[in-house]
């Protein structure tokens, strides 16, 4: 009963990388929001999400989450990444996981083991519960397996980036340029501040490089982001045609 949006619809931003998400992504995701621990990991995963979606006839962009630690200088960047790392604290993560997870970690002593049944009922975001399994090599993980492995309310459970603005933009650029993605997230470890940052550091050396835009391509994320406008299934062409052409 109401006309579409310039867009067609809303773009599809989906969060998930277990075998269940990447079934899910190659059906109806238009953006992928992953996790990868680091480059070589993130070439094997990106090249197989790729793959799967090869199969269905669909091509969408893969963008890994990183945080951006930067400065003037490599040593006053690794100062800001001493200080921030010193204020993660094990609760922390253990409340970041029971949120995650949907499941209440405080109801199992640090260093006893999961039983299958426990692992199995975890309805939060498998990618997590599988990444601790496989990093740390135990079928039944402890809450301190998680914590450690997780990386969760730490800088470990993403990529860092740490330098001055060449260093930083080396790194993002080797990313992207050797197959490990097609775009960032880029996280906030500390607000305000990091995007600040990476807007006045980062942004100019990467547009510099030719590897990020100086202005928007359109009016609407969907066109900034390079996809096509859905096809209506109800719409006629006329009324397609009048919602394209404004």
């Amino acid at each position: 009963t109401v006309p579409r949006s310039p867009q067609g619809h809303p773009v599809i931003i989906q969060a998930g990388q277990s075998g269940r998400g990447k079934t899910f992504a190659a059906r109806w995701g238009e953006l992928i929001f992953v996790i990868y621990p680091n480059l070589d990991i993130a070439k094997k995963q990106y090249a197989d999400l790729k793959g799967t979606l090869a199969k269905t006839g669909r091509d969408i962009s893969i963008a890994p989450a990183v945080y951006p630690i930067v400065a003037e200088t490599q040593a006053e960047a690794e100062d800001k990444f001493a200080a921030i790392n010193r204020l993660a604290k094990p609760i922390d993560a253990l409340t970041l996981l029971s949120e995650v997870l949907n499941y209440d970690f405080a109801a199992k002593p640090m260093d006893e083991p999961f039983t299958s049944d426990e692992l199995a009922s975890i309805s939060g975001l498998q990618a997590i519960r599988d990444r601790v399994m496989n990093l740390s090599g135990k079928p039944n993980p402890t809450p301190r397996d998680f914590v450690q492995f997780s990386g969760r309310g730490t800088l470990a459970e993403l990529p860092t980036f740490v330098g001055s603005p060449k260093a930083v933009a080396d790194q993002m650029e080797r990313w992207f340029c050797e197959g490990g993605c097609d775009g960032f997230v880029v996280a906030a470890t500390h607000v305000p501040g990091t995007y600040q940052d990476f807007v006045r550091l980062v942004v100019p050396e990467l547009q510099r490089r030719g590897l990020f835009q100086r202005d928007y391509q359109g009016d609407t994320l969907r066109e900034n982001l390079g996809l096509p406008r859905p096809q209506a299934v109800h719409a006629s062409a006329d009324e397609e045609a009048r919602v394209s052409t404004g």
